[in-house]
């Protein structure tokens, strides 16, 4: 009897042991499938996201073409304008929103003098001192010697600095070089970046064709001569109407209107799920049937000079700032009319 008693004794706790060990193998099983099913939820989500956006940069990307063939517009009153005015298109429920910057209305770094850089870091976010010696720094890094300006930084000024580089002495040949400036830090460049340009070659800037921001930065312009005249413009647009002259400002003869205008164009997706991209082209506009040439041999109306998807520093056009400069509204039939 003791002996049969001990063999059930034995016998239950094999089965004991056998149960633990199969119930922690099922917890094991489940903790494995539950990790494999996050893991392919978190998988399906990513690959989800990447989709969604890489639809919303190519409808963005089509958004910079739609723009290119509105500034081909023959009506001049009807083209686009590269004013920093908001134009949208809808496709269902997907829009696209659109807003185009002429470079001979920012200030040219190459070609700005003295006085009007000194205005355009005076409202830069630095101190003043700092804000001082970034205009003698550039002065320097665009000029053709190695004399010093009263705050600049020569040769020795970005050695000290412990910098492996120097002034070029030569006009800067794209934005991103200003970043190379003794001084300059992101913070300062990001508030640069939007008024700022390498392409216009004139020491003035078209106000005809300058943003609220650049104009507020000129000299001796009045706050409410602007407001007037960027209010004025944008009722133009609306209208097709031809844009307005600025009264009381220098607006360089010779720019709007010729041949060869670069453009930037700032294009930003916003999908039915909400997902967006944003899109910044710098195309060059040049002249159109205006060398006899034929059909086979005529150059691309447009040729890109910078191409950015999804920027750091790209600002949304779908803010409540931005819709007050909505000038067009277009569904998608219109754009083939």
């Amino acid at each position: 009897m003791d002996r049969k008693n001990k063999y059930s004794q034995v016998k239950s706790t094999q089965l004991g042991f056998a149960l633990v060990l199969v119930l922690w193998v099922l917890s094991l099983l489940t903790i494995m499938a539950g990790s494999f099913a996050l893991t392919m939820r978190r998988e399906s989500t990513v690959v989800a996201g990447i989709k969604d956006n890489a639809g919303a940069i190519a409808t963005a990307e089509a958004g910079i073409a739609y723009a290119e063939m509105m500034l081909l517009n023959p009506e001049p009153n009807k083209s686009w304008r590269a004013d920093g005015n908001i134009y949208q298109v809808d496709f269902g429920d997907t829009r696209i929103r659109l807003r185009l910057l002429s470079e001979s209305g920012k200030i040219d770094i190459n070609k700005a003098d003295l006085p009007l850089l000194q205005a355009l870091f005076s409202q830069a976010p630095a101190e003043e001192e700092q804000q001082a010696k970034l205009v003698a720094a550039i002065m320097d890094w665009r000029d053709p010697d190695d004399l010093l300006s009263i705050d600049g930084a020569e040769k020795k000024e970005y050695k000290d600095a412990g910098l492996k580089y120097q002034p070029r002495n030569k006009p800067f040949q794209t934005m991103e070089e200003l970043q190379m400036v003794l001084g300059m830090d992101e913070h300062i460049y990001n508030w640069l970046e939007p008024v700022i340009t390498v392409y216009s070659g004139q020491p003035q800037v078209n106000l005809k064709l300058a943003s609220t921001k650049v104009m507020k930065i000129i000299p001796n312009l009045d706050a409410t001569l602007i407001e007037s005249y960027v209010a004025t413009r944008l009722d133009s647009a609306k209208n097709d109407l031809p844009t307005p002259e600025f009264q009381g400002g220098l607006v360089k003869s010779g720019i709007l209107g010729a041949s060869n205008e670069t453009i930037k164009i700032t294009s930003e997706a916003l999908m039915a799920d909400e997902t967006s991209a944003i899109v910044v082209a710098t195309v060059l506009k040049s002249g159109v049937g205006q060398s006899g040439l034929s059909d086979t041999n005529q150059p691309p109306p447009f040729n890109i000079l910078e191409w950015q998807r999804n920027p750091t520093n790209g600002e949304s056009l779908y803010t409540d700032e931005m819709s007050e400069l909505l000038v067009k509204q277009y569904a998608e039939p219109e754009l083939s009319d």
